[in-house]
């Protein structure tokens, strides 16, 4: 887990120093969520399942940005296209889904700082004008989903776990 903190950590604090300091800390959660799970995955020897699930989210998120390009769900509020889902959404939401329903299922307060991360990542773009709160949103729940999920590769079977207990 110091690996997976230390990551998320570098992670928060790299971006532009001219840049709108909000728009940087979804930037650098679109990388570093993913990046502290990625050491997680690798600690706990279940980097396969995921990189597959990872790889599948990118390819589902992807795939909807062409699908509904030059729809009026897929602009951006800027007018340009690929806006549908957010693909920085989509990639905090699974590394905040891994790293709670996985790394920190022992500390579910850790869980919630990292669905908070991915929160305000999926916040910072709609102020910086890249996406509409429901392209976020759509980006969100695909993240989440794939990063909450574990198909089942290389360990023990399929299964479903968000992380929190309350």
């Amino acid at each position: 887990m110091r690996l997976t903190a230390l990551a998320l950590g570098f992670a928060a604090i790299s971006g532009s120093a001219q840049a709108d300091p909000f728009e940087d800390f979804g930037t650098s959660m679109k990388y570093g969520l993913p990046l502290a799970a990625a050491v997680c995955a690798v600690d706990q020897d279940r980097f396969e399942d995921f990189a597959i699930r990872g790889a599948a989210q990118a390819v589902i998120v992807l795939g909807l940005k062409a699908l509904f390009d030059g729809s009026d769900i897929g602009m951006r509020p800027s007018g340009e296209g690929r806006g549908f889902p957010s693909g920085h959404s989509a990639a905090a939401g699974f590394g905040a889904g891994d790293l709670a329903s996985k790394c920190f299922d022992d500390e579910p307060a850790l869980g919630a700082v990292a669905y908070g991360a991915a929160g305000l990542t999926a916040a910072s773009r709609v102020h910086a004008g890249e996406h509409t709160p429901a392209q976020v949103l759509a980006g969100s729940l695909i993240g989440i989903s794939f990063g909450a999920a574990s198909f089942g590769f290389g360990g023990e079977g399929a299964s479903f776990d968000i992380g929190l207990r309350f």
